[in-house]
Parts: structure tokens; sequence; C-alpha cells
């Protein structure tokens, strides 16, 4: 199976072709540069290097969120994009998800971390059980504090680009945590997406596919101010 991956949910722009267990190319940046003007020319530019055509695809994987809001929009619009016209299967994975999963050979709690602002984060912990990677607290938006809270009695290990930013705090709350020190292990790879992606049986109906934000929009959370509207009322995009 030929698979096309995707990942444009932060800074990294990550592009990869597998066939099974076979790496056929990728490309990554992780310098931001405007992924809406960088990202199709780069999956053509990847497409002809390795001689394959877009009718020899027969999934697309993309990395669905968290993330930066327009970031993720670029990426999940083009693959549903690409799958719809192509009539292939799209699936969608956690962008956090395919961070952890650089960890290879860790026996800690893996806990991806990517900076939301205000001292919150975007996070979850995934452990490795019997060689799969198993989320066992669920990708959310939280204050730093809270998530170290939950962490606590566990060992610990944070990987990310943004987890040098909270590092101190880190070490303070948890004193036995390991932060990352792979300088590969902080950025997604477009490779190890695919894979995971691979491994799903069945696609997603492409229509409704959507971006996991896990947090309203700065500007949905100033009309729920102005409008004094209860946080129960409102029905979170995810």
């Amino acid at each position: 199976m030929n698979v096309l991956a995707i990942d444009t949910s932060n800074q990294t722009m990550a592009v990869a072709v597998i066939d099974q267990q076979k790496v056929l190319g990728q490309i990554q940046t992780t310098v931001n540069k405007n992924h809406s003007q960088t990202l199709m020319p780069a999956i053509e530019t990847l497409m002809a290097s390795i001689g394959i055509t877009p009718k020899e695809l027969e999934r697309i994987v993309v990395a669905q969120g968290p993330g930066s809001y327009t970031g993720l929009r670029i990426g999940v619009t083009t693959a549903k994009t690409l799958a719809d016209t192509l009539n292939i299967e799209l699936v969608g994975v956690s962008s956090l998800k395919t961070v952890a999963a650089n960890c290879t050979g860790r026996k800690e709690w893996i806990v991806p971390l990517f900076d939301a602002r205000r001292q919150n984060v975007y996070a979850g912990a995934y452990e490795w059980q019997s060689q799969e990677l198993v989320n066992v607290i669920p990708d959310q938006h939280i204050s730093l504090n809270d998530l170290l809270e939950q962490l606590k009695e566990r060992d610990v290990y944070f990987v990310g680009e943004d987890v040098h930013k909270f590092q101190e705090e880190i070490q303070q709350a948890l004193p036995t945590a390991i932060c990352n020190t792979e300088l590969s292990w902080d950025y997604p790879n477009g490779v190890i997406l695919a894979e995971l992606g691979s491994k799903e049986k069945n696609g997603v109906s492409i229509h409704p596919f959507l971006p996991r934000y896990l947090k309203r929009v700065e500007a949905e959370e100033k009309w729920l101010e102005t409008h004094d509207l209860k946080e129960e009322s409102y029905v979170e995009k995810i």
C-alpha cells in the first residue's frame, strides 16, 4: 500500500511516502515557512523524485491535531482534497502521538507536549505495551500545573520541541522526570506518521473529517465572554 503522510500541525512540515515497510521518500523542514505555500510543492517534488504518481497512492494520512490552528487547517484541507479527488482512504492521527512514537524503547509514560500559551499546553501520555503505543492519558488542552499534578507518582519522559520552555517547572514538580535530549525525537516524523496511519484498518469519512483543535479559537472565547455564556452551553469543536 502506497501511503502519503502529511504533518503541518506545528512549525515542522513533514511529508513522506511509504509502501508497506519500505520508505520511499520524505521531506522535512523545521523552519517555519508558510505551509500554505510550501506543502503542495513539497508533495509534488517528493512524488516526482520517487517516481510515484498520485493515482498510485492508496491512502492519505494526516496529523489531525492538536497544534497550530492555521497549520492544522492547511494539512487537513490538503489531505481531504487529495483523498476525495483520488477516491482513496483518509486517516487522521494525533499530532501528539506522532511525536510520542519517536521515543522507541522508553519504559516510562511518554508525554509529548506543545506550548498552548498562557502556561497551558497540549499534552497526552503514551506507553509502549507489547510494542504498541497506547494512549494512557487522553490528548487535552490543560494548564501545565494540572498536567504535572496528574503525572505525580509516575515515571515520565517528556518530549517535544517546546519542552525546554517548561523544563524548570517540570523539574520542580517532578524531580525524577526525564526531558528528552534526542534532538530528532522532538519533531514529528513523516515516516512514523505514515506507519501509524497504515496500521488503521479503515479510513474515515472524508467530508465530516475535521482537525482536533482541543481548544476554542481566540475569537470564539472572546465571543463567549461578550455574550456571558456558560462553558457547558458551548459545544466544542473537535
